[in-house]
């Protein structure tokens, strides 16, 4: 179990550096945009994720045999 926390993780962290790479040039931007949010906007949004994410962890194991 714990070598697909570690796998996800290191997924999770290999997508973000590809983002700001591919995109640093759009990135100062990007944080003008989110500075202008609520905090309960961006809380309300981070939540959704955080469930759909779990979702999808959770049928990913659900339906797939880790052994």
């Amino acid at each position: 179990m714990f070598k697909f926390f570690l796998l996800a993780i290191g997924f999770i962290l290999f997508f973000e550096g590809i983002i700001y790479f591919l995109f640093s040039s759009r990135i100062n931007e990007f944080y003008k945009i989110i500075s202008s949010f609520s905090n309960e906007k961006i809380k309300s949004f981070s939540s959704f994720l955080i469930i759909v994410g779990s979702v999808i962890i959770y049928f990913t194991f659900r339906i797939y045999d880790f052994s």
